[in-house]
């Protein structure tokens, strides 16, 4: 349960179909700056994980287990709300339903959100724990997805189910 002081971590990963600099995942290469400056712009957003900051990169550095085609999309939010409102009533939303053009389909649960401390910046080491124990033992308090959340809404209204989470 949230505290006053808390702020809304979340990861989320995905193996890329192709390397980043393949045409086949061009248009998602292209938006990246676009997206992640939206969202950097957003009321509630707190802190995003970088990459190197070259120009359609985002965060792709950050590649899971050394493979360069996982990677891993970082961020902290004000509240569910503020996280909400970006991934579901942004120009997010249309990269979020075109994702299987992008991604493998992991068949496991590759998103994960948990409460951190004010001006607090999770690792990916971290991060990558908690996904795995949400994978593990399902939500709770230590690690959960968007069902865990009373006050989050909208992931029903998008027919968000596990697999696609």
């Amino acid at each position: 349960m949230k505290r006053p002081s808390q702020h809304l971590a979340e990861l989320n990963v995905g193996r890329l179909i192709a390397p980043t600099d393949d045409p086949r995942v061009a248009d998602f290469m292209n938006a990246l700056d676009r997206v992640n400056g939206l969202g950097k712009r957003m009321p509630g957003f707190v802190w995003m994980m970088e990459g190197s900051g070259e120009p359609g990169t985002g965060n792709t550095e950050n590649a899971v287990n050394g493979d360069p085609q996982f990677v891993a999309n970082m961020t902290v939010w004000e509240s569910v709300e503020t996280l909400e409102h970006f991934v579901w009533n942004t120009v997010h939303r249309q990269f979020y339903e075109r994702r299987q053009e992008w991604f493998e389909v992991l068949g496991k649960m590759h998103f994960v959100m948990w409460w951190v401390p004010q001006g607090y910046q999770p690792t990916l080491d971290e991060a990558l724990d908690r996904l795995e124990h949400l994978q593990t033992h399902g939500d709770s308090d230590h690690a959960f997805g968007w069902a865990y959340l009373k006050q989050a809404t909208q992931w029903r209204d998008r027919a968000c189910g596990i697999a696609a989470e």
